[in-house]
């Protein structure tokens, strides 16, 4: 199993904590005498390291290439999809919003759900309320992009941290020109992902549904043109 990066030194200051743990119950609290204790001691900071350890795991997928489709940015499961006013970036113009929420046993690396252009990119302080609580879209600490594709479609997405999450970690760099399920970010343990689409984008998941990053469309934007056209 392959860890990210940004796992590293989670993983080891973990590792020496549990290691201290344990040697700290053992030698200080004289337990040794009891060995069940010892054998049920090793197991639970054992599984509570592994869970560290598979948070950061980096799954092999094919990327796929297709202007035309928009992919999940990450794994999760859809818990919105509507019609909402964007004025970050879209001057109140109505988009089609999808959102994905992640939960800590998912997979939490983010791709790029469309390739492109990079026009636009900022960090926003704030709060952390739970991930799929409404107002989070706008007022939890996150990360805005746009991407506009080769075809001209914008395409708006956030990173967005939860109550767990207190760490969004972005690649991405106004400017560049990315590729379409190529790797563009981190959010430490839980949190959300907004997409917004053209409104009339066409809808390709429901609420409810659990999507995997870089292989699940979501929507079709084909035959949409970008908003200053």
């Amino acid at each position: 199993m392959k860890i990210n990066k940004e796992g590293y030194k989670i993983i080891a200051v973990s590792g020496v904590c549990c290691a201290a743990i344990w040697a700290l119950i053992y030698y200080m609290l004289e337990v040794h005498e009891n060995n069940w204790l010892i054998v049920l001691l090793s197991v639970l900071l054992l599984v509570f390291w592994f869970l560290i350890v598979s948070f950061f795991r980096e799954p092999r997928r094919v990327r796929i290439h297709d202007n035309d489709l928009v992919f999940s940015p990450c794994d999760g499961r859809v818990v919105v999809t509507e019609v909402v006013r964007d004025d970050e970036y879209f001057d109140g113009e109505e988009r089609l919003q999808i959102s994905i929420f992640m939960s800590v046993t998912n997979v939490h690396i983010n791709w790029f759900p469309v390739g492109g252009f990079v026009k636009y990119f900022k960090y926003h302080p704030g709060r952390f309320l739970v991930a799929w609580h409404p107002k989070s879209s706008t007022e939890n600490e996150r990360t805005t992009t746009v991407v506009e594709t080769p075809k001209g479609v914008e395409v708006l997405f956030r990173q967005i941290a939860g109550v767990v999450a207190r760490r969004i970690v972005s690649y991405i760099k106004v400017g560049e020109t990315v590729e379409q399920n190529s790797s563009c970010g981190f959010i430490k343990f839980g949190s959300r992902i907004d997409i917004l689409l053209p409104k009339n984008a066409q809808l390709l998941v429901e609420i409810g549904e659990h999507v995997v990053g870089t292989q699940t469309p979501i929507a079709r934007i084909s035959d949409f043109a970008t908003r200053d056209e």
